[in-house]
């Protein structure tokens, strides 16, 4: 007997490869899940790797941009130092000083 609704879904190399490309380019998950025409619970489900991988490789990107600014002399460079130390340090002008 023929079970009801679509067939099960079957990661290929190839639709691997696109889900962490686009995670890695920013796309939401909704969107790689549209394009794929699976739900997001099944994108995650099958692609929860890749997913996560292609997100940690723009973060990795990201990071070395903004130490690669960091290490100039001029205003971006301070910004970019300023930004680091609060997101990664939790650092904060408002705070009082260490005693």
């Amino acid at each position: 007997m023929r079970s009801k609704g679509r067939p099960a879904h079957e990661p290929a190399a190839i639709t691997r490869r696109f889900v962490e490309a686009m995670a890695g380019a920013g796309v939401p998950q909704s969107e790689i899940a549209s394009v794929l025409a699976v739900a997001v619970p099944t994108l995650r489900k099958h692609y929860r790797h890749e997913l996560r991988r292609g997100a940690a490789i723009v973060e990795a990107r990201l990071a070395g941009r903004l130490m690669r600014i960091a290490s100039g002399s001029d205003g971006t460079a301070l910004k970019a130092i300023m930004f680091t130390l609060q997101c990664r340090f939790g650092w904060s002008r408002y705070a009082p000083p260490p005693r």
